[in-house]
């Protein structure tokens, strides 16, 4: 009887009113949304080619640094790494024990799309020509020196005749060697102690999020198979792409927050990336006091453009200062001014003031929910 007196008393005088739970707020919002889940369309591949070591990359006039920043652009999809963990299970007294022997670091696939540039499958045929001697022999004695498989390279005469039969051939254009893998070092004929330099010494993955990435670093990777895609006519809004299987030695982990711009990321070439932040209003040209293009907002902006000391910062300026003239010309700024700072205040007592909890509760995001008052006959709600 003493607990139901005290658990009606309770119910009686309790300030909390009929509500939902808030479990996905206090989920995902809490702690700078440190539990809300990534978004997979926030990503950024990053190649890391081995230009210093190797001298095709480094001479090369086709596939220079601008090219090589852009392969990230080309990326459609990527997965993250894979592991699998080798156990055995042994007898500890006719117990089961399991124990851990090897960690296998499984393949990654990386879909391109197929560039009108030909940036992807220049990288592809750089790669190919790196490690196999195959393309570089001519299929055209006489063509003349081009990119490509079709073309030659500078330690090589006019080529191999692929269509004629050689096989009783008393001098034979070419040897075994010059064909298939290339072991030695990217000079070739001259092996050293170290080997061939990778192609490729990285690859890097990195996740957005909330101003933060995710980094997943693939050490020395290497290519084990290369897909080009399929034309068909009855695809008539397909698009074409290139699919890459890569193996990997290890992995590293980073996180971090992003900077303006983050260091730590090769962003692409900006004649592909845009770096400038577009405003919601042009500086001076909305009749506000602390709103975007405002009155504040522009003088800050006037501010900065001259103390930056260069005639570009002057222009600027003036061009500020001119929109906000005709912005405010003939306003009455007293108005302007009392009508802001009253919006404010009643901002910050309904978000504050003694009925803010009511506030929250009754609205969220535009949406208006319904209230004793607003059921009354009449009463109509607000759309």
């Amino acid at each position: 009887m003493s607990s139901f007196g005290q658990d009606f008393l309770q119910g009686f005088t309790a300030t909390n009113s009929l509500r939902d739970y808030t479990h996905a707020s206090k989920t995902f919002r809490t702690n700078a949304y440190e539990l809300k889940p990534r978004f997979k369309f926030l990503f950024h591949v990053q190649f890391t080619l081995n230009v210093e070591e190797i001298q095709a990359l480094k001479n090369s006039k086709v596939f220079g640094p601008t090219q090589i920043s852009t392969l990230s652009l080309a990326v459609k999809t990527v997965d993250l790494p894979k592991y699998t963990i080798d156990v055995a299970t042994l007898n500890q007294y006719n117990r089961k024990r399991i124990v851990q022997t090897k960690i296998n670091y499984e393949p990654v696939n990386i879909t391109f799309h197929d560039d009108g540039g030909d940036n992807i499958r220049e990288m592809w045929y750089q790669y190919y020509s790196y490690y196999y001697k195959d393309p570089a022999q001519q299929y055209i004695s006489n063509a003349p020196v081009t990119n490509g498989s079709s073309g030659s390279v500078q330690t090589k005469q006019n080529g191999f005749s692929y269509n004629n039969r050689d096989i009783y051939e008393q001098n034979r254009v070419g040897s075994v060697s010059d064909w298939g893998y290339i072991g030695e070092n990217f000079l070739d004929g001259t092996s050293t102690a170290s080997g061939k330099p990778p192609f490729f010494k990285d690859i890097q993955i990195i996740g957005f999020d909330q101003h933060k990435y995710a980094r997943y670093i693939l050490i020395n990777p290497l290519i084990t198979n290369w897909n080009h895609d399929t034309y068909d006519y009855s695809q008539g809004n397909g698009t074409m792409q290139h699919t890459m299987t890569i193996r990997y030695e290890t992995v590293k982990y980073l996180n971090g927050g992003l900077g303006k711009p983050d260091k730590n990321i090769s962003w692409p070439d900006t004649a592909h990336y845009d770096e400038v932040k577009s405003p919601l209003a042009r500086a001076g040209s909305t009749a506000s006091i602390f709103g975007q293009g405002g009155l504040l907002s522009t003088g800050e902006g006037i501010l900065a453009d001259l103390e930056s000391g260069s005639v570009a910062g002057l222009i600027g300026a003036a061009q500020k200062a001119g929109a906000t003239y005709n912005t405010f010309k003939g306003k009455n700024l007293k108005s302007i001014v009392q009508s802001e700072a009253t919006s404010l205040g009643k901002q910050a007592i309904g978000q504050f003031g003694p009925n803010a909890t009511r506030s929250v509760i009754n609205k969220a995001d535009g949406w208006v929910f319904p209230t004793a008052a607003r059921n009354q006959p009449g009463n109509t709600p607000p759309i």
